[in-house]
């Protein structure tokens, strides 16, 4: 029998595996994030206070663009270690889609 790989929990979540897969890139301010996953501010805050528990987000306070959001905001990404984690969390799908075809 093939060992079947194991997720981790903060990431085998249906939004926080969307949330993180925005949050792999440059990073999203928490209305963007907020409106394209579709949730309400309390939901969101959750799921970024877990991955945040863990260590696997960084936020940043923008003030360049005041401007044009008309005040500061906060900029979220993964860190090097959520990238890491969430890695490790795809490959481990991408080895259940092999084994599923088989």
């Amino acid at each position: 029998m093939t060992d079947l790989p194991e997720f981790n929990p903060l990431f085998h979540q249906s939004v926080r595996s969307r949330l993180s897969l925005l949050l792999n890139g440059k990073g999203e301010s928490f209305a963007d994030l907020k409106s394209k996953l579709s949730i309400t501010d309390g939901n969101l805050d959750a799921h970024l206070k877990k991955l945040s528990a863990a260590g696997f987000i960084e936020s940043e306070m923008i003030i360049e663009d005041v401007k044009k959001r008309r005040r500061p905001y906060t900029k979220y990404k993964l860190s090097p270690s959520g990238k890491k984690a969430f890695k490790v969390y795809l490959k481990a799908l991408e080895q259940t889609l092999k084994i599923s075809k088989k």
